[in-house]
Parts: C-alpha cells; sequence; structure tokens
C-alpha cells in the first residue's frame, strides 16, 4: 500500500503479521517487515517506532474475524497468499487405491485414556475417511493382560466422542480370540508356523547363528497337536510359543521366526478368561483382513512391524493394505508415560487422569483446550516421513481461534495488594464483556475510594498507572513506600507517560479466585460475573485465556489455558 507517510503501510503489516500468525504482534516484527518491505522509511526509524505501536492497538482493537476482513478488503492479494498457504499446509497428500472408499482403523491399546501422541493417527485416520468416504473402525487393542487396564474401556471411548472422531464401529480384539485361534491353526495347516517348545536362550542363539531350530521342521499333524495342547493349557507359561516361519538369512535377526501366539497367566485378563494370546503382529493383520482395512496410517517406529507382518499376509495369500507411515513426533513438557502417570496418580503426585500437567486429552480439556485445536494442530503437522517436535504455540494458536471470539472478558488480580486513592471521585466503570462483540453488553465495576491492583504491579519505577476503563492514578514514592492519589481520567495523558494499564476490582465485590497453571497455582481475586461462567472459557485480561473448573462459596477455581 502507498500513502503519503508510513501510516497506512505500518497498518496493514500489523495487521497482516495478525492474521497471519494469530495473536498480537509485537512491535519489533511490525517494525521489521516495514522496513523490509519499505527501504525508504528507514530514514524515519523513530517515527516508524511510534507509529508501529499505534498500529499494534488499533489492531488489536479488532477482533479475529474483524481482522480477517479488513485485510480482505485492504489487501486481497495479502489475504489470498496468507489463505491459501494456510490451506495447503493443512491438505494431505493423497491417497492410493482410495477412489472408491477406504476402511481406516484407529487401534490404542486400553492401558490408560487417549494422550496427545495418540491424536496424530487417531485424526489422520479420521481426515482419510471424512476426504474418501468409507467405514472408520475402533479397534480395542487388549490381548495383552499386562497393557489393560480396565477403566481404560470407557476412558478410550469418552477421549473420541470428545475428539470427535467419526467411528462407525467398534470391536474389541478380546472378544475375537476364537476367530485368531482358528486362523493360527490354518496357518499351521499350511506350513506357515509352527509350535516351538526351545528355552528363549536356546532359540536366541541359534536366531543369531541364522539356523533353524529343531521344532521349525517338524510334521504339520505334531504341530497341531501341540497347539491344541497349548489351548487346553497342558503347557505352561514360557513352555510353548507359536512361530512364523520367514526368511532365517534375514539380516535383521528380529524379521527370524519371530512369535505370534504366548502363554500368558499372569496377570489375569479382565474380560476374558484365557491362556493363549496372539502377539500384536498376529492380531493386527488377523483383524485388518477380517475386517476389510484398505489403508493404514501409523508412525515410523511401526516399519519393522509392517515387514513382518508381511510374511503373514504372504503365508494366507491375503492382499496386503496401503501403509503410510509418518515421522516420529517428539512432545516435550508433559508426561505421556501412561505407566509414570498411573504412578504419579497412585503417589499423589498427579490429581488424576486430567491433571493439567498431564498430556492425555482429559488434560487438554479440563484447560479449555477445544477438540478442533487439536485436529487442526494435528492436520496442519500432516503425514510427512521426517520427525518433528509437537509445537504447543501451534496448538494453543489454533485454540485461540475458536476461543477468542466467544470468550468474555474480566479482570483477574493476582497476588491483590489493595490501594486507597485519595481524591478519586466515586466512579462507576462500564467494560466490555468482548471488545469484539458490543451486543454482548458490558460489565460494571463501582469503584468507592479503594481498588485491588496486582501486587508486581507497583513498583519503585512507577510513577503512574491507569486502572482500566477507569482513571489513572499517580504514584509518588518516600522511603520506599508509595503514596497514591487520582491523576486524572484521561487515556492520553496515561500514554504519553507510559504508564501501564492495568487490571483493577472493587474490594467490596471481588471474589477469592485460584488460577492453577502447570507451574503451579496462583491466588487472587476475579469479578463476581466470573461464578457464571462455570465450564466455559473466558479471558482474564492481561493474564490469559481460562477454563472456569468450579465455583462454590469460597470462591472460583480456574484452569490456565494459554495467553
Amino acid at each position: 500500500m502507498t500513502g503519503d507517510g508510513p501510516k497506512e503501510a505500518i497498518f496493514l503489516c500489523a495487521l497482516q503479521n495478525a492474521v497471519k500468525h494469530g495473536g498480537v504482534p509485537q512491535a519489533g516484527a511490525v517494525t521489521g517487515m516495514v522496513m523490509s518491505a519499505h527501504p525508504e522509511f528507514r530514514a524515519r526509524a523513530k517515527e516508524v517506532t511510534a507509529l508501529a505501536k499505534e498500529a499494534i492497538d488499533d489492531v488489536a482493537s479488532l477482533s479475529p474475524d474483524e481482522r480477517v476482513k479488513k485485510l480482505q478488503i485492504l489487501a486481497p492479494d495479502l489475504y489470498n497468499a496468507i489463505f491459501a498457504k494456510h490451506e495447503h499446509r493443512k491438505g494431505l497428500p493423497e491417497l492410493e487405491c482410495a477412489d472408491q472408499g477406504v476402511v481406516m482403523r484407529f487401534a490404542p491399546n486400553p492401558s490408560g485414556p487417549l494422550h496427545i501422541g495418540h491424536a496424530r493417527a487417531a485424526v489422520l485416520n479420521d481426515a482419510y475417511v471424512k476426504q474418501y468416504g468409507g467405514r472408520y473402525l475402533l479397534r480395542i487393542e487388549d490381548t495383552d493382560p499386562k497393557r489393560v487396564d480396565p477403566d481404560a474401556y470407557d476412558m478410550v471411548r469418552e477421549d473420541i466422542v470428545w475428539l470427535g472422531l467419526g467411528i462407525t464401529e467398534t470391536v474389541t480384539q478380546s472378544d475375537r480370540l476364537s476367530l485368531y485361534y482358528d486362523l493360527c491353526k490354518q496357518l499351521i495347516e499350511r506350513g506357515g508356523a509352527y509350535v516351538c517348545t526351545c528355552n528363549n536362550e536356546r532359540f536366541r542363539a541359534l536366531k543369531q547363528a541364522k539356523c533353524a531350530c529343531p521344532c521349525r521342521d517338524e510334521p504339520v499333524a505334531k504341530n497341531l497337536k501341540l497347539w491344541g495342547l497349548m489351548l487346553d493349557r497342558t503347557f505352561k507359561e514360557g513352555e510353548a510359543t507359536v512361530r512364523v516361519k520367514t526368511d532365517l538369512d534375514n539380516p535383521d535377526p528380529a524379521m527370524r521366526d519371530f512369535p505370534v501366539f504366548r502363554i500368558l497367566d499372569s496377570p489375569p485378563h479382565p474380560k476374558v478368561s484365557a491362556h493363549v494370546y496372539p502377539l500384536m503382529n498376529f492380531s493386527v493383520v488377523a483383524d485388518d483382513h477380517l475386517l476389510g482395512i484398505t489403508h493404514v496410517i501409523r508412525g515410523k517406529d511401526h516399519i519393522a512391524n509392517t515387514r513382518r507382518q508381511r510374511y503373514i499376509y504372504d503365508h494366507f495369500g491375503w492382499k496386503v493394505p496401503v501403509y503410510r507411515h509418518y515421522g516420529r513426533m517428539g512432545i516435550e513438557g508433559v508426561v505421556l508415560s501412561t505407566s509414570q502417570m498411573r504412578l504419579g496418580i497412585q503417589e499423589g503426585t498427579y490429581t488424576g487422569w486430567d491433571d493439567i500437567r498431564l498430556g492425555t486429552l482429559r488434560a487438554l480439556a479440563r484447560r479449555g483446550i477445544s477438540p478442533d485445536a487439536v485436529k487442526n494442530a494435528v492436520l496442519a503437522i500432516g503425514i510427512g516421513d521426517t520427525d518433528i517436535s509437537f509445537s504447543w504455540d501451534n496448538l494453543y494458536a489454533e485454540n485461540k481461534k475458536i476461543v477468542d471470539p466467544i470468550a468474555n472478558r474480566y479482570f483477574f488480580v493476582p497476588d491483590p495488594l489493595t490501594l486507597t486513592i485519595p481524591g478519586a471521585p466515586d466512579h462507576n466503570a462500564h467494560a466490555m464483556l468482548h471488545p469484539g462483540d458490543p451486543a454482548r453488553g458490558t460489565r460494571t465495576l463501582e469503584f468507592k475510594g479503594t481498588a485491588m491492583v496486582p501486587r508486581s504491579e507497583i513498583t519503585p519505577e512507577s510513577v503512574m498507572i491507569r486502572l482500566k476503563d477507569l482513571f489513572n492514578v499517580n504514584l509518588t514514592w518516600e522511603g520506599g513506600v508509595p503514596s497514591f492519589s487520582y491523576a486524572g481520567d484521561s487515556l492520553e495523558k496515561a500514554r504519553a507517560a507510559k504508564a501501564h494499564i492495568i487490571q483493577w476490582l472493587p474490594e467490596e465485590c471481588a471474589v477469592p479466585c485460584t488460577l492453577l497453571t502447570q507451574s503451579g497455582e496462583i491466588t487472587g481475586a476475579c469479578e463476581p460475573m466470573v461464578k457464571n461462567e462455570l465450564g466455559h472459557v473466558v479471558q482474564f485480561e492481561r493474564v490469559g485465556f481460562a477454563k472456569i473448573d468450579s465455583v462454590n462459596e469460597s470462591g472460583v477455581r480456574a484452569y490456565f489455558t494459554h495467553k
């Protein structure tokens, strides 16, 4: 944009930054954009810096939707560039052999609730089913009793409902043991598997030497008899294993005659009374075939399993699904290990599966993270095979797009200090519930001589503060102790004095409020109207977004969402 001066260009840069990245830009970022796009303004750096702050204030006064509309009007080319890139970034690559629809599955273990790591596979599969049409199966993989938490069956289903996946049917593998037993019998009859009674040490030595164990060449009839003895509990745990015949010369020892069935008696399974259980590679192949799975989307850590599973497909002569393996996703800042989470809950370190220090989906929900934000953040990552680090900032940016237009604004005063302000007239401040939606109305705060403010705002460097939507206060320091006086209503005067504009509360109506963050608790006070926001996300001005978790006679408890 051109003009007599840099003001229009600076506003456009600030607006572009806000629309592209979400939130309000920093002055330095805007100034840098202006200088890069308009080198003719570099000689006017001081003026540009001052105008950048004004432009940022103007952009901050607009709602996210208003910013987008304004950019579309003022600079349609910039608007199209941003949103064309945005859509491309979120688009998923096409799947081969998907023109007639797809059948896909999400297959968690019921070892605990779902966490943010599970969301990637769950959401990507869901997106492809929506893109091509077809069926989406939830398969509960519970054939390892050591990894089963009886409560997790319901938790997983609840998490899937919260995430909004389009599941069309659900199967539980422990209900399908007889199917796996029959297929194992068929595999033995085909000469593709055998019952191994070697101890682990002996078999490992033979495998490393690329030698067959003595059990491998036993006749089919004997192997079927041994399989029957496994099922009727004649063999005890560790005494017999079913192995798939593979290439003993495979350079990877893990591919050589790997196990597909084992005996387990401890711990007991919470749903079935079984003695023999399929291992993952067998039950996955069996179900992917029987349930008609056409495409499998999973992480690179399963590439070795994909190779193992192809042996089973080849022995049966079954069609292999289309596989896509995405890169590893590192997630820092939260606990994701189910065993660590459970231990922490048992020891009282965590309050439960929804403790906000954890990475479970229910912990995110308790903090006020929207399921759509989780889905959008995952889709933005896509299915590339490059290893990446999960960006919490991206998740928060996606969530902000959702909550910012709907969250009412309130004051929260952490660690409050009560000020008596001589000379200040009684005054009613009328603050908007939402700056982008005047129709929601205002909330009224009555000032009657005293105000509670954040203690951290009163420092020896402060000579003036402005109580937001109210008036200015002068600070006079003597012997390290401040005194306060009314300094008029002029917002221009406060800006000229570079006064901090701070949140405040009337002492007589302030409600005790505890804000729980991942780093600890912040005690303070909030407006009375916050009590009406139970279960909703609000924005505590100058603090951040928070979900109101509980309201009672002692006050309000809220969970910090993000800035």
